[in-house]
């Protein structure tokens, strides 16, 4: 059985108990080896999650954890939620990051490396489309190294400059 299989055992098990909290399993991802190996759960829901929820979390993840025959030594449990600039890892990821700013580093079939940053516009079992500079451009999942989604940050009103309602209209009035 290979590690894939053992973390897709690992996920059935954590979903239904993460799923009565209300919460969804967004990933889990196992690093390291030995008393090194950390296993990092990623949770979410509408609204995000907060310090209370991630300690909730933690509680029904980590007895679960400690039965699991995937894990032979001692291990680091990491709890959170999987950020704004989520990591895209299952097409389920892509599927649900739809309609966002993503970048993306793949191979071609030459095994040259390219970073594609766009806008996600779809997604199936086989791989995903990313619309770069109105163009569309698909990419297979077996040829992405990494993908994750941007986090666009909007303009922001300058202190004293129209950020207030009315305030433009109350400078005009003493003028």
């Amino acid at each position: 059985m290979g590690k894939g299989d053992r973390l897709d055992d690992l996920r059935a098990r954590l979903e239904p108990p993460l799923a009565d909290l209300g919460l969804d399993l967004f990933d889990v991802v196992r690093t390291g080896k030995g008393r090194g190996t950390v296993v990092q759960v990623m949770v979410d829901r509408p609204g995000g999650v907060d310090l209370e929820t991630v300690t909730e979390a933690t509680r029904v993840v980590s007895p679960l954890l400690d039965e699991w025959p995937g894990i032979d030594s001692a291990y680091t449990l990491e709890v959170s939620s999987p950020g704004l600039e989520r990591p895209l890892r299952r097409p389920a990821h892509f599927s649900g990051a739809r309609g966002m700013s993503v970048t993306i580093r793949c191979r071609d079939g030459a095994g040259v490396a390219r970073r594609v940053r766009g806008l996600l516009v779809a997604s199936d079992e086989e791989g995903c489309t990313v619309e770069v500079d109105g163009a569309p451009q698909r990419i297979p999942f077996d040829s992405i190294e990494q993908a994750r989604t941007v986090f666009e940050w909007g303009p922001v009103d300058k202190p004293g400059r129209g950020s207030k309602p009315g305030r433009a209209k109350q400078e005009t009035a003493h003028q």
